[in-house]
């Protein structure tokens, strides 16, 4: 497991054992909005591309890491409601 796996799953545990089955099914289901995901269509298009600018770049990298957050959450949850069914 590298350091930043063991370190996410030290600071998330915590949290993941606060789930109740809603939140957990909640959290499971969470998707962009519609705007938003759009906007983050653009950016991948244009990263695709190589035709960010360095800001988009970088609200483009900060939005990478929230989903990335969201998603290990949601695997935190999904992991909850199989042990919990």
């Amino acid at each position: 497991m590298s350091t930043v796996a063991n370190y996410l799953d030290r600071i998330l545990d915590p949290l993941a054992e606060c789930f109740t089955p809603q939140v957990a099914r909640r959290l499971a289901q969470l998707t962009a909005d519609s705007q938003t995901q759009e906007h983050l269509d653009i950016f991948a298009s244009k990263a695709n591309e190589g035709q960010l600018s360095a800001d988009e770049d970088a609200e483009y990298k900060q939005a990478i890491d929230a989903i990335d957050m969201v998603a290990i959450l949601q695997a935190k949850a999904r992991a909850y409601l199989r042990q919990h069914s």
